[in-house]
């Protein structure tokens, strides 16, 4: 609620909720009756709300990362990894409600043991740097219950990814927060099966062949030219944007089967049209953190996009509602000074008051004045006489806010890129140390000792150096400049945000001037019908 020049601002309750109580029901007996039959998410807009979040990301033993650790770790387990001999035990891990793993046509029947599938996975990858395992995070809707969500995400799973030729290890996650997110990890592994049970290739060399259809000869490299080719589709752009719109159709058609409105999107905002700017991810580490109320830069990030895109969205509606009683107003061919009407309006309260059955205090009186006092104020301040001049003031704050929310969208998209990139920079700067003597080693016994002793530093420098590489395209690494243009877009943007927040104010004034006008109009044409009929009756 906030607070306006007439009083405070009632949440918006839909009209369907108001047919589900009792006639008569007040304000805020109705709110209470819908916060016993809905929960918060239900009651968010007045609708329920799904969300979409679908992420896809490859576990690669390059990265440091182990696909027997990562299976424990979203399962809840205690798994014993046969290549290196690690023990990952993730048995006190709480929030996850459900495992299991489906195996598609070809594989091993003991595969649907989760020790045994991952260490064979393990097993067939034979190089330093192999990929292990895709990963595909989904968000599940509160609106299910738990039993209805298990069954969504199999089905989803099967037909999407299984029934394709790949294993599955889902484990879904609820972490019974104060904010439900309950979600699901799913493994996929990357290699196909042959018949006989055997793992496939994930992909193959074919000779480049000329016009005569005979190999082509490299003197330089003293070998026959080829090419990579991959056995699947399974890497492909075009098959990840396939599965994500493949799981917006799956929670589309459930969330309509089951009459619950809202529909989602699988496109980001910026191709969906929107202007909004979405939320980054958090990752474990962050979420963790803040789950135990350590605020971090991730979450700092995110809530200054969430109450950036609610300012917006609420101005936005405000406006909209606003050149709605507007345009039924002038409808009425009447031009009356409208600080005529309001002043008209405070004459007539104790009337108005009476007609409804009400007795206001000398408290409740003055509060009125200061009202009025402060409308008039704005009309007087702006130069607005009458409807029309009203509606073009309206048309003036409509244009000067979208002309704001364009800024403050492509703003807010720089900043959290600034931040990504320093966020970058911390996992840069302490590893690059590891990383430069590392290459500087020739022996080649030497080297490969001291990656043992340092991969973990020297990846992360590699991750965080090939971010840099795709972000930059080779531009220089410049923390400092960051920093300096971060702290300045973050003065520009509190300086546009409170412009908003006067565009709002203002807007809600014009609201609450045309809410008075149209009651004044209602009483005072009651007031005539009245007469009316007392007049017909002395006749």
């Amino acid at each position: 609620m906030k607070n306006t020049p007439f009083g405070r601002r009632a949440h918006f309750i839909p009209q369907k909720w108001y047919r589900a109580v009792p006639a008569g029901t007040g304000y805020l007996a109705l709110l209470l009756e819908m916060k016993k039959r809905h929960t918060p998410r239900e009651m968010k807009g007045g609708i329920f709300i799904a969300t979409y979040h679908y992420s896809i990301k490859i576990i690669s033993r390059g990265k440091g990362k182990s696909a027997v650790g990562a299976a424990a770790y979203r399962s809840g387990q205690k798994l014993t990894n046969e290549y290196d001999g690690l023990t990952h035990d993730y048995t006190r891990k709480g929030g996850v409600v459900h495992t299991e793993i489906l195996l598609p046509e070809h594989a091993p029947q003991e595969y649907a043991d989760r020790s045994t599938l991952w260490n064979a996975v393990e097993k067939v990858e034979k190089a330093r740097n192999s990929q292990l395992a895709r990963e595909i995070e989904i968000s599940l809707p509160n609106e299910l219950s738990r039993a209805e969500n298990i069954e969504l995400a199999r089905r989803f799973v099967r037909e999407t990814f299984v029934s394709k030729g790949m294993c599955a290890d889902i484990c879904i996650h609820d972490p019974d927060h104060e904010q439900p997110n309950v979600h699901a990890h799913i493994m996929l592994t990357l290699r196909p099966f042959n018949e006989d049970g055997t793992w496939g290739d994930k992909q193959r060399k074919e000779y480049i062949l000329d016009a005569a259809g005979n190999k082509i000869y490299d003197k330089k490299k003293r070998t026959y030219k080829c090419r990579t080719v991959q056995t699947t589709d399974w890497n492909s752009r075009d098959k990840a944007e396939e599965w994500r719109a493949s799981w917006a159709d799956f929670l589309n058609a459930e969330l309509a089967a089951r009459g619950i409105e809202g529909r989602v999107d699988h496109r980001s905002f910026e191709r969906q049209g929107k202007l909004e700017q979405p939320t980054i991810h958090m990752g474990v580490s962050a979420t963790q953190m803040e789950r135990k109320g350590i605020r971090t830069e991730k979450g700092d990030i995110n809530r200054r996009i969430r109450v950036q895109n609610a300012e917006l969205h609420r101005l936005q509606a405000e406006l909209e509602r606003v050149n709605a009683a507007i345009a039924e107003l002038q409808k009425r061919p009447q031009e009356e000074n409208l600080v005529s009407i309001l002043m008209r309006f405070y004459g007539n309260g104790e009337k108005f008051a009476e007609a409804r059955g009400l007795e206001f205090g000398n408290l409740k009186k003055a509060q009125k004045l200061r009202d009025v006092s402060q409308a008039v104020a704005f009309l007087q301040g702006n130069h607005i006489s009458t409807m029309t001049e009203l509606s073009e003031k309206h048309a003036a704050l409509e244009s000067e806010y979208r002309e704001l929310k364009t800024k403050i969208i492509a703003r807010q998209k720089r900043m959290k890129e600034l931040s990504e990139l320093l966020n970058n920079y911390e996992h840069y700067k302490p590893n690059k140390a590891a990383y430069d003597e590392w290459q500087s080693i020739s022996n080649p016994k030497k080297k490969e000792k001291y990656y043992a002793a340092h991969s973990s530093e020297i990846e992360v420098f590699k991750a965080a150096r090939s971010m840099y590489d795709e972000v930059l395209g080779g531009g220089k690494i410049t923390p400092k400049a960051w920093r300096a243009e971060l702290a300045e877009l973050e003065k520009e943007n509190g300086t546009d945000m409170f412009r908003l927040r006067e565009l709002e104010d203002n807007t809600a004034t014009m609201a609450t001037i045309l809410y008075n006008v149209e009651h004044l109009q209602a009483f005072e044409d009651r007031q005539q019908d009245i007469q009316k009929k007392r007049n017909n009756a002395l006749e």
